[in-house]
């Protein structure tokens, strides 16, 4: 089975993010990066798909050329090989302009089911798993906690508002993962000095026009600064006033 996690190289969960002059994007200097959390759920799902059904594993990501160390990491943990769809501005796309490349490229490698995590961690948007389908014409199944997959079809249980649904698909389909599908596996040495000799094939994203520019990033207003409204049994009656009447939480 010919199987692709994408994933997505975004700015870790601690960074301290700053707009960059101009106001339209974020400073990346200093930024330390890691593989989007959903993503990882992909990857071990698309590693447990192997292992069940056999095939080959590609990692696919769209992002700058120095993307390769969280690339390294998947391979590490049971990816076969990596493509890189190279972009320097790729923090600037818009969803439809990162769907349409990696779109292309799935084609190109004749996937039969791609993974992807339900968000990116970073844009938080869920939308390029879906566009990704829609321009493939392929099923797509979100929010995936539960999956079984047999030769050219599938069963998947997605979350949501009301419950958990219970979806057949046929193949080839985008897979996007929530949590609860998986935990993640840690890279061990071997796998990591694996990682180092596997194929990481580099090659131009696909150029596509934005439909959805921005034009101003503003952070957020500070917090006012928090204030002791007493001590002990007397400070509860305050407390119940001010959550009503200031709050307006009660």
């Amino acid at each position: 089975m010919n199987i692709v996690a994408c994933v997505k190289r975004v700015p870790t969960t601690e960074a301290v993010v700053k707009v960059a002059d101009g106001g339209t994007s974020l400073d990346e200097s200093g930024l330390s990066y890691m593989i989007s959390f959903y993503d990882e759920l992909a990857m071990e799902e698309a590693v447990r798909t192997k292992e069940a059904q056999g095939g080959e594993v590609t990692v696919l990501t769209l992002g700058p050329s120095e993307g390769t160390k969280e690339i390294r990491e998947c391979l590490a943990k049971g990816g076969d090989r990596a493509e890189l769809l190279a972009d320097s501005n790729w923090l600037s796309r818009d969803c439809r302009a990162s769907a349409k490349a990696l779109a292309a490229k799935l084609s190109d490698l004749g996937a039969d089911v791609a993974f992807m995590g339900r968000v990116a961690t970073d844009r938080d948007n869920a939308a390029v798993g879906p566009m990704v389908a829609t321009y493939l014409g392929w099923a797509c199944v979100t929010d995936v906690v539960s999956l079984e997959i047999a030769e050219d079809k599938g069963t998947a249980k997605r979350e949501t508002e009301t419950g958990i649904e219970t979806i057949e698909f046929s193949l080839p389909a985008i897979i996007t993962c929530n949590k609860g599908l998986n935990e993640p596996r840690y890279s061990n040495l071997k796998g990591i000095m694996a990682a180092k000799k596997k194929p990481l094939e580099e090659s131009p994203a696909e150029l596509v026009d934005n439909q959805a520019n921005v034009i101003a990033l503003t952070p957020p207003s500070p917090r006012a600064e928090g204030r002791i409204l007493g001590t002990g049994p007397d400070a509860v009656p305050v407390l119940i006033d001010a959550l009503r009447n200031e709050a307006k939480v009660l």
